[in-house]
């Protein structure tokens, strides 16, 4: 895996930076990484593409129910 510091973390754009809950994804090769924006040097989840495109199309069957 490459070097932390070499990885390109994106926030998301509903991070207002006042220290709220939100997370970091980075892609890696093969991988997307995920991270604490506020614990940046703590442990990452790494999800294989395949896994990481489930988990985005299950995204909006989630929040349908969570708001009915």
């Amino acid at each position: 895996m490459m070097p932390s510091s070499s990885i390109p973390w994106h926030r998301s754009s509903y991070s207002n930076g006042m220290g709220g809950e939100c997370l970091e994804v980075a892609a890696l090769t093969s991988a997307i990484a995920v991270r604490d924006s506020k614990v940046t040097r703590g442990p990452r989840l790494i999800l294989s593409t395949v896994a990481w495109q489930g988990f985005i199309r299950a995204l909006p069957s989630i929040t349908d129910k969570s708001t009915s």
